[in-house]
């Protein structure tokens, strides 16, 4: 490694840990009125800065750093695995599953004709939907690697989750015609949210990430090996089909994790790893590592402005990175164009 990069990689590390620290910070500020530093102080004075802090504040903004590291590692490796920058944490059809999940849950409550009440609502929708969205996520991976008979051929596995997804998408759609009180507690779960992020789910986003990231850097030869084809990958020894199934279940464990607990949050797997190419030029293996920071950075910024551009109201963060995440490409895509 040149003298140049080992500088452009120790610079993109502390501006990811400055993001880090000050987007901390500033989600510790956030809060109904936005960046509002009277009310910050007024909050410290009267006491409820135990609640309000570090029950509702700090577990959300560590959450969300969690939750976009999640991401962004999930995206790094769906764009090595499948030698496509294009290639997103959903391809697999987890995105279909999740959502499935989700609509099963709310159209059994709605065509049980259960009247669910606030307390009953916030219980489903902690843990309920949680584990629905987990579980139809790995169901839905877990079919596309069904179809395709594995994970020996990238081609197969990729028309797959397509089929698993379009098909997935039609019996969502077909539920919640059938229950058309489920289309809300979907939309909410389509656009994605921090808002209910507790220490629990810190606690559950931390173990999967530890989890997930061992492995996945251990693995990351077999990345750098792909770049080089699929046959100069099998010429050098390496049992390609079981390593790349491994790869896949680590992708889908950490993508059905990060949305089940925050949604559908668009972009940041994608555009992760992209920005990290941009800085460096680097093997995967660093690329993962760097890649899993990056996508905490966004979404704890992310998270951030959702709070307070249109305080005392919250948008959407999953619309928010949707938005930024769709100018960023559009941008790059103009750029190229010009370039070439």
């Amino acid at each position: 490694m040149s003298e140049h990069e080992q500088r452009r990689r120790t610079r993109l590390a502390w501006a990811l840990a400055l993001v880090a620290l000050l987007g901390g910070t500033a989600g510790l500020v956030a809060g109904s009125e936005g960046w509002s530093l009277a009310a910050f102080r007024t909050m410290l004075a009267d006491g409820s800065a135990d609640l309000i802090l570090w029950q509702i504040r700090a577990p959300r903004t560590l959450g969300a750093w969690l939750t976009g590291a999640l991401f962004g590692l999930a995206g790094a490796i769906a764009q090595g695995l499948f030698r496509n920058p294009l290639a997103d944490p959903y391809l697999l059809g987890s995105a279909a599953g999740a959502s499935l999940g989700v609509v099963l849950v709310l159209a059994a409550s709605s065509l049980a004709g259960v009247g669910l009440s606030l307390a009953t609502a916030e219980l489903l929708s902690r843990f309920g939907l949680v584990a629905a969205a987990f579980v139809g996520a790995l169901v839905g991976v877990g079919l596309t690697l069904s179809l395709a008979r594995g994970a020996q051929h990238t081609t197969r596995l990729l028309l797959a989750g397509v089929v698993v997804g379009v098909v997935l998408g039609a019996l969502n759609d077909l539920l919640t015609t059938l229950a058309p009180d489920a289309l809300r507690g979907k939309q909410a779960f389509l656009l994605g949210t921090t808002g209910f992020l507790g220490w629990s789910s810190c606690a559950v986003l931390g173990a999967v990430l530890l989890l997930v990231l061992p492995p996945g850097w251990r693995l990351s030869r077999v990345l750098d090996a792909l770049t080089l084809g699929e046959d100069s990958a099998v010429s050098l020894g390496l049992p390609l089909p079981m390593l790349r199934l491994v790869l896949v279940v680590l992708m889908a464990l950490a993508t059905g994790t990060a949305v089940s607990q925050a949604g559908m949050v668009a972009f940041v797997g994608l555009v992760a790893p992209h920005l990290v190419r941009r800085f460096v030029h680097a093997t995967h293996g660093y690329r993962l590592v760097a890649s899993a920071a990056m996508g905490g950075a966004l979404l704890l910024l992310a998270d951030v402005l959702a709070r307070t551009l249109i305080a005392p109201q919250e948008l959407p963060v999953g619309v928010l990175t949707a938005v930024l995440g769709g100018f960023y490409l559009l941008w790059l895509l103009r750029r190229r164009e010009i370039a070439g």
